[in-house]
């Protein structure tokens, strides 16, 4: 699917055997090199031993998705060769090691009956047998290209190299081999390899070196051997644009910092859990001038709390209490985690008190996929909870839109006083992406409506009925702002009441909440527009499909078919009358995600009365791939396909 300059590069091992790594170096060296880059890993639930796998994308073009198309795999082992080799393109390449492919695939540990079970039946009709070496031969027969690589035998000459003699302390350097026999087949300067690993070890200057000398002797080998080989190559660009490579979790981490968040609680889940560790890791840090400062004392350097609590019903009260205080705090969780802090939540909702939730969904129900994909927690983020209470749901799209969610999100909270949701998902939690680095100008801090002591003229009144369902709020120990909280109705004050005149005010106070959100926020924040407006064809999608959706309009514009496509944002509450404008001349209206039963388009059937027309729907635990946007869509407009399930990934 990728042009101009574009490759697609896999590589697969064991987990612990350092595949991260590798691909980490890789994207780093491509985006080094001028290149846009983006990166999905996949991996098992757990820690060591079974497969993962990483998938880079490097182009001269922009680039927001991943491919199932692989033009060049790099394997440590057998099971790599035998989950990945039919996903390359004719005159594609892999590198493998010859020491594995006599080994029997019903013999490898690590793979599910089913999956080895469909392996050897597609060996068989090919008249084929069960060793990963018929795998080899079959992608010979594909055109595919095959680059023996013998590690152990070049491990041996790099330890005369760096006056190592044991073999067992340089085998982790075997992934950054793998790293520099990919580049030298693609003939892209060493020179950026070297880069890349330098910065990636440049803590450990001696390990560093070792690397690289490793890596330069890996690289002229291979160019020795091999030579032009491949059909593929990658080429350095010239850019003028700042560009950073950055991870989802770590683009909101960097948001949370950015907006004043000052508090985040967690309990460890997958995959949320590295939000919080990447802030774990820089506590204290530099602010800028154009960063709000919170005093004097505070002037050159920040810092955040981050508190790892017992269970995820501490993780939000913990996160409720401190902002209570005053204090800009969240939570981050995935779908179990957040199934736990509901009755938490809702005690924020009845207290109207500003916290953030960050949610990243995984594949459920239950434990369910816990490493995997899914955006199947949409329907529980706008209504879990017991009672009814406002809430705002907001959901990022890609990494770069998730840091200045992240600011948003505080914003929201602290505006409405309400807690917010911020939806994101496994996809771009895992994934790297090279982005225009983040503008701290583009960074407004709106605290909402605080109490001055100056303008008390009154006994104050916490929960104070107002026309837009907005108190002033004090901050635990405000002089003159006694109020009180409690899981109960209350009044005014916060004292328990069951009147009922009372709880009909109450609950009408605080849900003219999402009356003043719906008319305060401007629509280019609920949804954003991409493509002709007029076009008969629209795709409706949230969340992590649209980079696949993006990548695809163009190849859709080449084959004739016009599409514009409409990223929902803002979830809860609904922006049903922007919606119901775009969606008023469609002839399709095509619904694009990753769960079983389309919740979107339950939303947007429940809100408008109309839904979508077709589906393109996937709940296999993978993200959607540009291929599959492409293909989904296409099968909707041109067959009329009503629901078409996308399968791709392994």
């Amino acid at each position: 699917m990728y042009k101009s300059n574009s490759l697609v590069w896999r590589i697969g091992g064991a987990q612990g055997s350092g595949v991260d790594l590798a691909a980490s170096v890789f994207a780093r060296a491509c985006a080094i090199g001028g290149l846009n880059v983006f990166g999905t890993r996949e991996y098992y639930s757990n820690i060591k031993g079974m497969h993962s796998y990483f998938t880079v994308v490097a182009s001269s073009k922009q680039v927001r998705a991943h491919s199932n198309n692989v033009h060049l795999l790099s394997s440590f082992d057998s099971e790599t060769v035998v989950r990945h080799a039919l996903s390359v393109v004719p005159s594609g390449g892999i590198i493998f090691d010859p020491s594995v492919v006599k080994e029997d695939i019903s013999k490898i540990p690590t793979m599910e009956r089913e999956y080895v079970k469909r392996v050897l039946e597609t060996l068989k009709s090919e008249g084929l047998g069960e060793s990963v070496e018929d795998v080899l031969e079959l992608a010979k027969k594909r055109d595919i290209v095959q680059i023996s690589l013998p590690y152990l035998d070049l491990l041996k000459e790099v330890s005369k190299l760096v006056a190592e003699p044991q073999l067992s302390l340089l085998m982790r350097m075997v992934n950054i081999m793998a790293v520099s026999a990919a580049f030298s087949l693609l003939r892209y300067d060493f020179e950026f390899l070297s880069q890349s690993i330098n910065e990636t070890f440049k803590e450990r200057e001696k390990i560093a070196k070792m690397n690289v000398k490793a890596a330069e002797y890996v690289y002229d080998y291979v160019r020795q051997t091999y030579g032009n080989i491949l059909k593929f190559n990658l080429s350095p660009i010239k850019s003028s644009e700042e560009r950073i490579l950055i991870s989802g979790t770590t683009s909101v981490a960097l948001g949370k910092i950015a907006g004043g968040v000052r508090f985040q609680s967690y309990y460890p889940i997958t995959p949320a859990a590295d939000e919080s560790v990447y802030l774990e890791d820089i506590e204290v840090f530099e602010l800028k001038s154009e960063v709000e400062v919170e005093s004097s004392i505070m002037s050159k350097t920040g810092s955040i709390v981050v508190f790892q609590t017992e269970d995820e019903i501490a993780a939000i009260t913990s996160a409720t209490g401190a902002a209570l205080a005053g204090t800009r705090a969240s939570t981050a969780t995935s779908g179990p985690g957040f199934s736990l802090m509901v009755e938490g939540l809702s005690w924020a909702g009845m207290n109207e008190v500003p916290v953030v939730v960050t949610l990243y969904q995984r594949g459920g129900p239950s434990t369910g996929l816990p490493t995997r994909h899914e955006q199947a927690d949409l329907l529980f983020a706008m209504h879990g909870g017991h009672g009814e209470f406002p809430r705002i749901v907001l959901a990022s799209g890609d990494i770069e839109e998730a840091f200045y969610d992240a600011v948003m999100a505080q914003n929201y909270a602290e505006r409405y006083q309400l807690p917010v949701i911020h939806i994101l998902d496994k996809a771009l939690a895992n994934s790297i992406m090279t982005c225009r680095k983040f503008d701290p100008m583009k960074v407004i801090i709106e605290r909402g409506q605080i109490v001055n002591k100056k303008d008390l003229n009154e006994e104050y009144k916490r929960f104070k009925f107002t026309e837009s369902g907005i108190s002033p709020r004090a901050r635990l120990g405000d002089e003159g702002t006694i109020f009180w909280n409690t899981g109960d109705e209350h009044d005014e004050y916060g004292h328990i009441s069951e009147d009922p005149l009372n709880r009909v005010t109450m609950m009408e106070k605080r849900m003219k909440k999402l009356d003043t959100v719906a008319k305060e926020i401007p629509d280019h924040e609920k949804l954003k527009i991409f493509g002709e407006e007029s076009a008969s064809n629209v795709v409706v999608s949230w969340g992590s499909p649209k980079g696949a959706i993006l990548d695809s309009l163009e190849l859709l514009k080449e084959e004739g078919i016009d599409v514009c496509y409409i990223q929902v944002k803002i979830m809860k509450p609904f922006p049903t009358k922007a919606m119901e404008k775009n969606l008023s001349n469609a002839k399709k209206v095509i619904d694009v995600e990753n769960n079983y039963s389309g919740q979107l388009g339950k939303i947007i059937k429940s809100e408008l009365g109309i839904g979508p027309t077709h589906y393109v729907l996937k709940y296999n635990g993978r993200p959607i791939s540009i291929e599959e946007a492409f293909h989904g869509i296409m099968s909707a407009v041109k067959e009329d396909k009503k629901r078409i399930v996308l399968t791709g990934g392994v």
